[in-house]
């Protein structure tokens, strides 16, 4: 007995495990930190947020919702973006009004963006500047190694959709050339012909090829032969 194919995981709960493992990580490899956010987006989707304590999601939502923070600027820049000390911080009113109120006093967000994803991962301090030293160090490699392994994880799983077409379009291509053979003997007309003919059917209906295909398969033509001929008339 061959064995059942191998369950893949889905590519949302992939990326929501990779954004959640790095903020975990940054915490660990900054231990001036309090916490961490890391967020992941591109043109066509919502910017997703992981944080390690729930008082510091808020400190995303503001910023993404209002479009003002560090997290918008350093995105802007693509360059890291600190402050040291938010108390005497002038930039982004709403955020650091948040951030100050949770207790934060200091943050840097560094930015990373490869192949249409942007990745931000956000570190936060109670004490002022006490993350001057994180540009450059492990939490940058940290980043740079799960924005990789994001791309590679949308590469795979893009390609997994595409091998099911084609698996799909190989499972229905029998029964498209069967029925394609009926509507060629139905109306003596030529293969390229019926194929156009299924697939008008298929756009006029609003079904898929296939399944055109098998109910014409299963009537083996007859009921539809002045449908049929209406339709190749614009052909000839």
């Amino acid at each position: 007995m061959l064995p059942e194919p191998e369950r893949q995981e889905p590519e949302a709960t992939t990326t929501a495990r990779r954004l959640s493992l790095l903020a975990e990580q940054a915490v660990r490899c900054a231990p001036a930190c309090c916490g961490a956010v890391a967020t992941i987006g591109d043109s066509g989707s919502e910017r997703r947020i992981t944080a390690t304590h729930p008082d510091l999601a808020p400190l995303a939502s503001v910023q993404l919702s209002c479009g003002d923070g560090p997290i918008v600027s350093a995105l802007h820049a693509g360059e890291p973006v600190d402050a040291e000390d938010l108390l005497t911080e002038d930039r982004w009113p709403g955020y650091r009004a948040l951030a100050l109120a949770s207790g934060v006093r200091s943050c840097v967000t560094l930015p990373f963006r490869r192949a249409g994803i942007d990745v931000t991962v956000s570190l936060y301090g109670y004490r002022p500047g006490s993350l001057k030293d994180i540009v450059g160090g492990p939490v940058g490699i940290l980043a740079k190694e799960t924005t990789t392994a994001l791309v590679r994880d949308r590469r795979y799983h893009a390609a997994l959709a595409e091998v099911e077409q084609l698996e799909a379009a190989l499972r229905s291509r029998p029964v498209i050339d069967q029925a394609s053979g009926i509507v060629m003997h139905v109306l003596g007309c030529e293969a390229d012909a019926a194929f156009g003919i299924l697939r008008t059917i298929s756009q006029r209906t609003n079904r898929k090829l296939a399944d055109v295909a098998e109910a014409v398969v299963r009537a083996k033509g007859r009921g539809l032969e002045s449908e049929l001929s209406a339709l190749a008339l614009p052909t000839r």
